[in-house]
């Protein structure tokens, strides 16, 4: 049950951002860096330390300004699941959990940070870009959750499934202002067809 709390909440940091994660995790398990990280373990770490540090100094930055918010949703979106992946595998294979149990906590692990990144892009595109007061929350939830799936895999798993459920509640009040949005528009259209 840890090592699906521990997962949860490493999961949910790559819901907020991709390459500090993994970043994260690298660095605090130098003694054998990504090596038994599916994907990574592929790549020189060398190489690696300047991918994710160079992803992650983009990833801060970027975050604070709107265009770098777009470039950043749009890339999050097709990459959090495959890091959410990987973030549950590696916390999964840190605490030894059986392999059928591991591939498992990776495809949650997948499916809550592609839940993360469209309620996520939801917002982004509601409000027209996310308030900086948010943006700094988002940098400091997700450095909190990759040391909880370590340190407290119950606080972070806990961290993670309320994240989850604000999430879902905060979707459906996106939904609800769409569809008053479209309702609206079809008023509107129908009014000018009237009209002509």
């Amino acid at each position: 049950m840890l090592e699906l709390l521990g997962a949860l909440s490493a999961s949910a940091a790559a819901g907020m951002r991709i390459a500090l994660p993994l970043l994260i995790i690298g660095l605090l398990h130098s003694d054998y860096l990504w090596s038994r990280i599916p994907l990574l373990s592929q790549i020189h770490p060398s190489l690696l330390i300047g991918i994710l540090t160079s992803w992650s100094l983009f990833e801060l930055f970027a975050s604070k300004k709107l265009l770098g918010q777009r470039i950043l949703q749009v890339v999050q979106l097709f990459l959090s699941p495959i890091v959410g992946a990987i973030m549950g595998i590696a916390i999964a294979q840190f605490t030894g959990a059986p392999v059928p149990v591991v591939w498992i906590i990776g495809i949650v692990g997948s499916l809550l940070a592609l839940v993360l990144q469209l309620v996520q892009v939801g917002w982004f595109f509601r409000l027209r870009g996310l308030p900086l007061w948010l943006v700094f929350l988002e940098d400091f939830l997700c450095v909190a959750l990759v040391l909880f799936a370590f340190d407290a895999p119950q606080q972070g798993g806990l961290i993670a499934l309320l994240l989850l459920w604000l999430a879902i509640r905060s979707s459906k009040q996106w939904y609800s202002w769409y569809m008053k949005q479209t309702h609206s528009r079809r008023r509107r259209r129908l009014r000018r067809q009237n009209l002509d």
